[in-house]
């Protein structure tokens, strides 16, 4: 895991990629990204959304975990001397009481897949929750058939606490999630 930064300013940055707040010109990428249905089924949406809907949470992303209970960051990374933005990594269902926070990430395009981005972006956000934010614990939910995630988030410290049997309908018929758990062990 990262170590804490001292400036300020490399919080938010990781090996190849920079976490960044969502500015209001990201509504049409966000727009893009939530109306992908094939990807609704990682995220539970069943519905699309409207351009209006994501300009005002554009607009209105500066509130902060406290304020919103939820933080989502861009994934930015520097290609041919351009900023490119792959994706996006959340902290949704912030509960203070108990200071812990569920993790979605996702890297949208096919070809920026398999780079290291979604890695590098959880261990920056890891570091964040944990030396900034002062979390006790992340947790995350993945469907069973979802390798990937898995992998990646076992990878990064997270371990298998439960298994939910039936738990998410498909058209083929249901199917299990597990759910994942990263304690801080520095706060325990």
């Amino acid at each position: 895991m990262n170590k804490l930064k001292s400036n300020p300013l490399e919080i938010l940055e990781g090996k190849n990629i920079k976490l960044r707040a969502v500015e209001p010109e990201d509504a049409d990428l966000i727009y893009k990204w939530e109306n992908d249905s094939s990807i609704w089924h990682a995220s539970n949406t069943i519905e699309p959304f409207s351009f209006h809907i994501i300009k005002k949470y554009a607009e209105n992303a500066h509130l902060d975990l406290f304020q919103a209970k939820q933080l989502r960051l861009m994934i930015d990374i520097q290609q041919d001397k351009k900023t490119k933005t792959v994706g996006s990594i959340d902290l949704f269902n912030y509960d203070p009481m108990h200071q812990r926070a569920g993790v979605g990430i996702l890297v949208h395009a096919n070809e920026d897949r398999k780079k290291g981005y979604a890695g590098d972006a959880l261990q920056t956000l890891i570091s964040y929750a944990f030396g900034v934010l002062m979390l006790h614990q992340l947790y995350c939910n993945i469907d069973e058939d979802n390798e990937a995630s898995l992998t990646l988030f076992k990878k990064y410290g997270f371990k298998i606490t439960g298994k939910k049997h039936d738990w998410i309908r498909t058209s083929l018929g249901y199917k299990n999630e597990y759910f994942l758990q990263l304690i801080n062990s520095k706060l325990t």
